[in-house]
C-alpha cells in the first residue's frame, strides 16, 4: 500500500497546534481531492438511473464507493470545516456560515496545511472553504494563492433583472450584507447555448488541468509532490449550465418527489419551509414549489450534475494522460446532500437523510474499487488520507474526531465505526445519530437543562421516505440510541 512507500524519520516535531512524524521526500502518493458543492447521491454509480455522470462513474469502477457516508452539518461553510478540521461542528463551535476559523481557532492545523508540513505543494481552486455570508474562506490552508471564481453565476441579463445586483450574489460576494431583503432575486436556473468555459465550474477545470500539467513537470524533476483541492460550486443554485447538458434530460422522466409532507408527530423545529429557495424567481417568497415548476428545478439540478461531471472529467483525463493516476490518491466528496423537494423541503439546512447523505469515493493506487456499507463521516477524510500517505495521526487542537477507513479500502467487509453522527443547529441544536437502520435526533437548547428535549426517530429499513416520526413509539431503539448520543462530548454552544 501507499502508507507502505514512506519511512519515518524523526517524531514529535511541533508546529502551529500539531504534532507530527516527519517523512521521507521520495515516492509519497500525491492527493487529488475533488469537492461539489450541493451535491446528493444522484450519480449513475449509486443507482439513479436518471443521473447522466459517465465521468463520475468511471472513478467509482477504480475507487472504493460509500454507500453509507453522511457530512457533519448540512450547510456549506461547517462542512467544509469538518472535512479540512477532522472535528465535528459541537468540537469546534464552527456552526454558521459567517463562522470564521482563525476567530476561534488561530493555531488550528488544517488538512492541506498538515500536508503541507511535511513537503506537500498545497493549491485549491474553485470553492473548497465557503468564501461569502461576511467568510472569507482560510487563505493560509494553502501555500499557492487560492484559485477563486464564482459561485452565483449568470450570463442572460433576464436573469438578473438587467444586470443587477441579486441577494445571492451579494452574499456570495460580500456586499450590502446588511441590505440582502431590498435587493432583487435572481433567477434559479438558466440554460444558454455556451461552452463549458463560460461558467466558473469550466474555468476551474482547465485551470486544474494546468496545475496538473505543472504538477508532472516539476515531480519528473525530483520536486514535491501535490495536494490539489478542486471545487465545483454547481448543482449549487442556481443551476446555470450550458444547453447542451439541460438537453441530456427530459423533465418528464426525472424523479419526482415521493412525499411532500413532513414526517408526521415531528417537532416543529425539525422541519423547514422556503430559506434558500426563496431568493430565486421564479419561487414565490413563501418557498412553496408544485406542478411545473418543481419539475424545472429537478431538471435543472440533473442538468447542473450532468455538468459538473463533465468537468470533473477533464480533470480526470489528464490526470491519467499525464500517467500521475498511478501514484496519485483521488477522492469525490460531496459536501452535503440536497432536498430537491422531498418532505416540501428544498436546498439542505436539515437532520433529514437527503441533506445529510454524500456521495464519497476514495480511489488508491494499487487498491481494487469496491462498494462497501461501512458509515463514513466526513471528519473522516482527514486521519484517513494521513494514513495513505504514511504520515502519523495529529495530536491538534481542535482534536481529531474522525476515524481512518483505510482499513475498508483494502476490505469492504470491514468495520472502523457502527454509527455516523451529525448536527444541525436552529435555535436548538440537533444532534443525530445514525445507524444502518435508524436515525435519532435530539432537539435540545445547549446548556439549558431546564427546558426537555424533544426526539425523533426514524427506521429506514420499514420507512425510507421518514413519513413518521417513532420517538413515542419505540422506546427501547430510542433508549440505546440515547446512550450512544451520551457518548459525545458536551457541545460547544452554537
Amino acid at each position: 500500500m501507499l502508507r507502505g512507500m514512506v519511512r519515518v524519520l524523526l517524531f514529535g516535531l511541533i508546529s502551529t497546534g500539531c504534532s507530527w512524524a516527519v517523512t521521507a521526500a521520495a515516492e509519497r502518493p500525491n492527493v487529488l481531492l475533488i469537492l461539489v458543492d450541493d451535491l446528493k447521491p444522484a450519480l449513475g454509480c449509486y443507482g439513479d438511473a436518471a443521473a447522466k455522470t459517465p465521468q463520475v462513474d468511471a472513478l467509482a469502477a477504480r475507487a472504493m464507493r460509500f454507500e453509507r457516508a453522511y457530512c457533519n452539518q448540512a450547510v456549506c461553510a461547517p462542512s467544509r470545516f469538518t472535512l479540512m478540521l477532522g472535528a465535528h461542528s459541537t468540537s469546534t463551535g464552527l456552526y454558521h456560515l459567517h463562522s470564521r476559523l482563525r476567530d476561534r481557532w488561530p493555531a488550528a492545523v488544517t488538512l492541506p496545511q498538515y500536508f503541507a508540513e511535511h513537503g506537500y505543494l498545497t493549491e485549491s481552486l474553485g470553492k473548497v472553504f465557503h468564501v461569502g455570508h461576511g467568510n472569507e474562506g482560510d487563505p493560509q490552508s494553502f501555500a499557492v494563492p487560492h484559485f477563486g471564481d464564482r459561485v452565483i453565476e449568470y450570463l442572460d441579463p433576464a436573469s438578473t433583472g438587467g444586470g443587477q445586483l441579486t441577494r445571492e450574489e451579494a452574499y456570495f460576494t460580500n456586499q450590502q450584507l446588511q441590505n440582502i431583503r431590498s435587493l432583487p432575486r435572481g433567477a434559479a436556473f438558466e440554460n444558454p447555448e455556451v461552452a463549458d468555459e463560460a461558467y466558473a465550474d469550466g474555468r476551474v477545470a482547465a485551470e486544474a488541468v494546468l496545475r496538473l500539467q505543472t504538477a508532472e513537470r516539476r515531480l519528473r524533476d525530483g520536486g514535491a509532490p501535490f495536494f490539489m483541492a478542486v471545487g465545483f460550486v454547481r448543482p449549487h443554485l442556481p443551476f446555470s449550465a450550458p444547453r447542451k447538458y439541460w438537453d441530456l434530460h427530459v423533465a418528464d422522466r426525472l424523479p419526482q418527489p415521493q412525499r411532500r409532507q413532513l414526517p408526521e408527530a415531528a417537532p416543529a423545529v425539525a422541519g423547514k419551509r422556503g430559506g434558500e429557495i426563496s431568493n430565486y424567481l421564479p419561487v414565490p417568497e413563501s418557498g412553496e414549489v408544485d406542478g411545473d415548476l418543481q419539475r424545472e428545478l429537478i431538471h435543472g439540478y440533473y442538468a447542473s450534475v450532468s455538468y459538473v461531471d463533465a468537468q470533473i472529467g477533464k480533470v480526470l483525463q489528464e490526470l491519467s494522460r499525464l500517467q500521475l493516476d498511478r501514484s496519485t490518491i483521488v477522492v469525490l466528496w460531496g459536501d452535503h446532500g440536497f432536498h430537491l423537494g422531498d418532505l416540501g423541503i428544498w436546498t439542505k439546512h436539515t437532520n433529514y437523510e437527503q441533506a445529510n447523505r454524500i456521495p464519497l469515493l476514495i480511489a488508491v493506487p494499487g487498491l481494487a474499487g469496491g462498494v462497501t456499507a461501512q458509515l463514513a463521516e466526513s471528519v473522516d477524510l482527514y486521519p484517513t488520507l494521513v494514513e495513505l500517505a504514511g504520515l502519523t495521526r495529529p495530536r491538534c487542537s481542535p482534536a481529531l474526531d474522525g476515524v481512518s477507513l483505510v482499513p475498508v479500502l483494502s476490505d469492504a467487509g470491514a468495520r472502523v465505526r457502527d454509527h455516523a453522527y451529525h448536527v444541525f443547529p436552529k435555535g436548538r441544536l440537533g444532534r443525530a445519530i445514525r445507524t444502518e437502520r435508524y436515525r435519532l435526533v435530539e432537539w435540545h437548547k445547549v446548556g439549558d437543562a431546564a427546558v426537555e428535549p424533544e426526539y425523533e426517530l426514524y427506521d429506514y429499513e420499514t420507512d425510507p421516505l421518514e413519513s413518521r416520526n417513532l420517538a413515542a413509539e419505540q422506546p427501547a431503539e430510542l433508549g440505546r440510541l440515547q446512550q450512544i448520543l451520551a457518548t459525545y462530548p458536551q457541545p460547544i454552544k452554537p
